[in-house]
This record gives structure tokens, C-alpha cells and sequence, in this order.
């Protein structure tokens, strides 16, 4: 094919595509970063002020404080989904994988069922039945006997992170369970045969052969849920509010990025600053992705090989 009529069908297939993507995702980002550059003045001028407010935003007692609570509540908020969610959708994957079981597909569906539903209504949900004065949490546990267990713990600042988290999980284990689940099913059935006529059990054969053959779409599905968790904001929103009571205790980066650069209350907003907590969350994000390509990713395929 000649190279001008390739490079035209290149531009004719690829050009709305890289366009759109340029536009609603490069742009953004990079004005976003060069607004983390400036300040504004009283009269509303922008001053360029080069890397000052990412040392203000990580060192000024004003912001610092905030900051760093908000990333280690985040930490928190990734590592119940790494100890619970994805465990759980493993184990759940395992399970619907195994032969013989009947009505796969109706548990498949109740499980991913709640992925499909709103955050919003997820949220406004949960408050409610974990409500202390009209909910149902209370009634149940004491049902089986385990109604000294009830607390507050949206309210309490000590347990109110770990149980949004867990709300969270709740909502998501369907996806890390439906790609381990698809990923199991394209084990080749001469592998599993095999192990059979050597006298494994189901669970030794989950355990030593389909266990790391999935290990690549493990590692997938814990990228994913560090993307998706530093990027997470509407369930703490839609329980919490952008305060993220009580007293910041649900406080994460997508909360406290929301009330810098809007304002919220008697706080007003700071753009430039809401655009240095935004490039912050981004590198953060960006280091993460990074060493699971070049140093995670890596080694599952060297262990394939």
C-alpha cells in the first residue's frame, strides 16, 4: 500500500478517535497542570508562581495537614479493597467455576447485580440501614444474636472509613469476580483433566494449576482497583458530603481536591490550588500504573514463560 493513502486511512480511522481523546482528556490534564503554576491576587490575576504550590500544598501547616490525612485515608480506603474485594472475588470466581454446580448464572447476576446500580442510591441506601435510629442493621444483628456487635460505625471516626470501604466493596466485588471468572474459564480443560487423574481435589487444582495461570488477570484487577479507588469520590459524597465527616475521618483526595478547588460552606474555592491537589492525585496515580508495567506485569510474564 502506498504510504500517502496508509497514512490517509490512518487519519480517517484514527483522527476522530485521537481528536475526541485529545480534547476531553489531554487538554484538560495539561491545562490542569499548568494551572497548578499560578495564584491569583485580590482582583482575580493570575501570577505564575512555578512549583510554590505543591510546597505549599505538602509542607504549609494550612494544607499539609489535610493533605496527608486525606492520602493515608485513601491508603486505608485501597487496602480493604485489596484485603477484602479482590479475595473475595477470587474465592467467588472458584467457586462458580467449579463443574456441577447448578443456577451459575443466576449467582453470577445477583453478585454483579449491584455494580450496575448508582453510587448515589448505594449510598443514600446504606446510611439508612445502617442508621442507628431507623435502620435495619440493628434489628438483624439481634435477630442472631449479635446485637451487642451494633454501633454507629458511620458515625464513629474510628470505624467510619472501614465501613464506607466495605460498602464499597460490596457494590464492586462483581468485577474483579466476572474477569477472574472469564479468565478461569479459558484454562485449557487437559490441564484440569490431567490433575484429576493424578488424584487432586477441586481445591488443590484451584490452588496450584488455575490459581497461576490467572495471576496476570490478578494483577490487572488490582491495577484497576488502584486507579478506581485513588480516583474515588461519589460514595463519599453521597454518605458523607464534601466534608467527609466525622471530623475528615472519611476525608480522601477526591473530597478534599472537590472542596479546595469549589469551596464549600464558609470555604471558599482555590482553583489553583484544586488544579495542585489534581496533579498531585494524577502523579500518584501515574507512579502506580508505572511500577505495576514495568515491574509487576513484567515478572507475571516472565512467570508465564
Amino acid at each position: 500500500m502506498p504510504r500517502g493513502r496508509f497514512l490517509a486511512l490512518m487519519a480517517l480511522f484514527l483522527g476522530p478517535a485521537v481528536a475526541v481523546y485529545t480534547l476531553f482528556s489531554i487538554y484538560p490534564l495539561v491545562a490542569t497542570m499548568g494551572l497548578s503554576t499560578y495564584t491569583t491576587d485580590s482582583s482575580g490575576a493570575y501570577h505564575f508562581l512555578g512549583l510554590a504550590n505543591f510546597g505549599t500544598l505538602l509542607l504549609d501547616p494550612d494544607w499539609s495537614g489535610h493533605f496527608w490525612n486525606a492520602a493515608k485515608n485513601n491508603l486505608i480506603f485501597f487496602a480493604v479493597h485489596m484485603a477484602v474485594q479482590n479475595p473475595i472475588g477470587i474465592a467467588l470466581a472458584g467457586l462458580l467455576s467449579l463443574p456441577g454446580l447448578k443456577l451459575k448464572s443466576l449467582y453470577r447476576t445477583i453478585i454483579f447485580l449491584p455494580t450496575m446500580l448508582s453510587v448515589v442510591i448505594v449510598g443514600f441506601s446504606w446510611n439508612l440501614i445502617l442508621s442507628p435510629l431507623w435502620g435495619v442493621a440493628e434489628g438483624a444483628l439481634k435477630a442472631v444474636g449479635l446485637g451487642s456487635w451494633f454501633a454507629p460505625w458511620l458515625g464513629l471516626p474510628s470505624t467510619a472509613l472501614v465501613t464506607l470501604a466495605l460498602i464499597s466493596v460490596w457494590q464492586f466485588v462483581g468485577i474483579p469476580l466476572m474477569l477472574i471468572y472469564a479468565a478461569l474459564l479459558n484454562i485449557p480443560d487437559e490441564l484440569v483433566d490431567a490433575a484429576r487423574v493424578d488424584g487432586l481435589g477441586q481445591f488443590r487444582i484451584f490452588w496450584y494449576i488455575k490459581l497461576p495461570l490467572v495471576l496476570p488477570t490478578i494483577g490487572l484487577i488490582s491495577i484497576l482497583t488502584f486507579v478506581g479507588n485513588f480516583n474515588a469520590f461519589d460514595l463519599i459524597y453521597s454518605v458523607k458530603g464534601a466534608l467527609a465527616g466525622p471530623n475528615f475521618a472519611t476525608d480522601i483526595l477526591g473530597t478534599f481536591f472537590y472542596r479546595t478547588f469549589f469551596g464549600f460552606q464558609l470555604q471558599l474555592g482555590n482553583p489553583t490550588m484544586g488544579a495542585t491537589v489534581a496533579t498531585v492525585m494524577f502523579f500518584i496515580i501515574l507512579v502506580g500504573v508505572c511500577l505495576y508495567l514495568f515491574v509487576v506485569q513484567r515478572r507475571l510474564r516472565r512467570y508465564a514463560f
